[in-house]
């Protein structure tokens, strides 16, 4: 459509594509995975996971997507469509996140497996090369030091709304 709408009409179209963006300002009822195992391990319930969670995802800092949407936005125009995947390269396992998040908030949460899903993606990694070739940009946060933020904000959160009686199944 924005292909279609460029050649008609000339204007200048571009195409943003976000993969799994996580961070402060989510809501707590987000159902990302991110978010659902924040206020899961906070709270020191289990957290659930499809399968094995060998399942590989990457995760990308708020902040640092915003930062190349604002690039995108403010590249020169270009004769074609430009179209720009932002995401980090960085894979994980959802187990290893699950891990990462309950070491990260000192929680006595257990990992619980779920039933695979049928639909569940193996792998799921943006190309990002030619976003960081064309818009010189690239996530600069690592996944510990985001978590890390993202904890913060839900423990503030969770104390300043009183969300602290909520069951994980009323949040899930």
């Amino acid at each position: 459509m924005h292909r279609a709408y460029q050649y008609e009409f000339g204007v200048d179209a571009r195409i943003a594509r976000i993969f799994n963006t996580y961070g402060s300002g989510a809501d707590l009822m987000d159902q990302r995975v991110v978010m659902k195992m924040i206020v899961a391990a906070l709270q020191n319930r289990d957290i659930p996971i499809n399968g094995s969670g060998e399942q590989l995802r990457t995760f990308c800092w708020v902040e640092d997507v915003v930062d190349g949407l604002v690039r995108l936005m403010e590249a020169p125009p270009a004769e074609t469509t430009r179209t720009a995947n932002f995401g980090s390269s960085h894979e994980v396992t959802i187990r290893s996140l699950a891990e990462k998040i309950i070491a990260l908030t000192g929680s006595s949460s257990h990992i619980v497996h779920a039933e695979a899903r049928i639909d569940d993606i193996r792998r799921r990694t943006p190309d990002i090369s030619a976003t960081r070739r064309e818009l010189d940009w690239a996530p600069r946060t690592p996944l510990i030091e985001g978590l890390r933020r993202t904890i913060s904000y839900v423990e503030k959160e969770l104390a300043e709304k009183n969300y602290a009686g909520i069951s994980w199944v009323e949040i899930n």
